[in-house]
């Protein structure tokens, strides 16, 4: 120091600290006002930067207090630049805090927007969370009079031995980046594997893919077997799709009358029913001479997979009462059997019944005999 501290430094000091305070009270309530005003916008993106600054803006201004105080106070040129370093230094982490969250943020609604998705592809944002907090840690060490040279070229070497640890780790982020950047599968797309996994896709993280079922279950896929299994995406290239529900009717029903009411029965389903596409037109195909009747299929249209469900649950409802008011039968799978015997003046053969065969006397029984 060089001189002693006096009542004026102490006040001085005190009115520069209450000053930042008060300065972060203020922004504090003004963000918070400007966080309801963003709720009622339609883009995320207002919010994320908001909530972002509502930490950085308040820290600010106790830092820039604090160091308005230590500049009024006679210290010693080696502390005072100490001190400010500190100060600055402080500030860069907590701007870099806040740009973390802001550049992730920004990027998970992103991802959301794109996919339909509140938990998008995490794995972008986890890796844009972390070169932000390593660029930011980086300049506030070189702030602080540290010579970050050293540690980059330590963190060369020391990553090539990491990189050689951990490489199932870096085949699944990699295959992830590559899956997400190939536009294969995306957060909400419904899945299934050659293996039998099926369901939506509801997270791609830095190590695997999160699946959940129809069961609500998760089921949990490394992003390296992903990139290499056969794999069917059912709402890719779009997501409405068309089913096929197979149906027969007797050989003594008209043919055109059973596709007259079968296409009545898809146009009511597909208006009526949640999930079905109004829009669809539905086809009946006729296409086998079976046992019994003469099979066909009929085509329906869904808006996504689990939709197809419910549709088929209704349309097999329907078209089931709507044959039998229309005395159209269905009938049961028969096969008749003609049997010939050697003598054709025999008696026919009648259904033949289960025979008994009789028991043997069982040892005891002898033996009491």
């Amino acid at each position: 120091m060089t001189r002693g501290l006096v009542l004026g430094d102490w006040l001085a000091a005190g009115i520069a600290l209450a000053a930042g305070a008060v300065a972060a009270l203020l922004l504090r309530a003004v963000l918070k006002r400007l966080a309801k005003h963003a709720a009622k916008t339609r883009w995320a993106g207002d919010d994320v930067i908001v909530d972002a600054l509502r930490p950085v803006a308040p820290g600010a201004a106790l830092i820039a207090g604090a160091a308005v105080a230590c500049s009024t106070l006679p210290l010693t040129a080696r502390f005072s630049g100490l001190v400010n370093d500190s100060l600055t230094a402080l500030l860069v982490l907590i701007a870099t805090l806040s740009a973390a969250r802001v550049i992730a943020g920004l990027v998970q609604s992103v991802a959301s927007s794109r996919t339909g998705v509140a938990g998008s592809a995490s794995i972008f944002v986890n890796i844009t969370r972390v070169v932000v907090l390593v660029m930011g840690f980086l300049v506030a060490l070189q702030t602080m009079g540290v010579s970050i040279a050293p540690l980059l070229t330590a963190l060369g070497v020391g990553g090539l031995a990491v990189a050689l640890a951990l490489q199932d780790t870096l085949a699944n982020l990699f295959a992830g980046v590559h899956i997400l950047a190939s536009k294969t599968v995306q957060p909400g797309d419904y899945i299934r594997l050659s293996s039998g996994e099926e369901g939506y896709v509801v997270d791609i993280n830095w190590r695997n893919t999160v699946v959940r079922n129809l069961s609500n279950n998760l089921v949990i896929i490394p992003n390296q077997r992903l990139a290499r299994t056969n794999m069917t995406n059912f709402t890719q290239p779009e997501q409405p799709l068309t089913i096929l529900v197979q149906a027969g009717v007797g050989y003594e029903n008209d043919l055109d009358r059973v596709e007259r009411v079968t296409l009545e029965v898809v146009d009511e389903v597909m208006a009526e029913v949640g999930g079905a596409l109004p829009e669809h037109e539905g086809a009946v195909r006729f296409h086998t001479f079976a046992d019994s009747r003469v099979n066909f299929t009929v085509i329906l249209g869904v808006g996504e997979f689990s939709d197809q469900y419910r549709i088929k649950h209704e349309f097999v409802k329907r078209l089931h009462q709507r044959f039998r008011s229309e005395g159209i039968s269905i009938p049961a799978p028969t096969r008749t059997v003609s049997v010939r015997g050697e003598d054709p003046h025999a008696a026919p053969l009648h259904a033949a019944v289960p025979h008994q065969r009789e028991a043997s006397p069982s040892p005891l029984a002898d033996t009491a005999r």
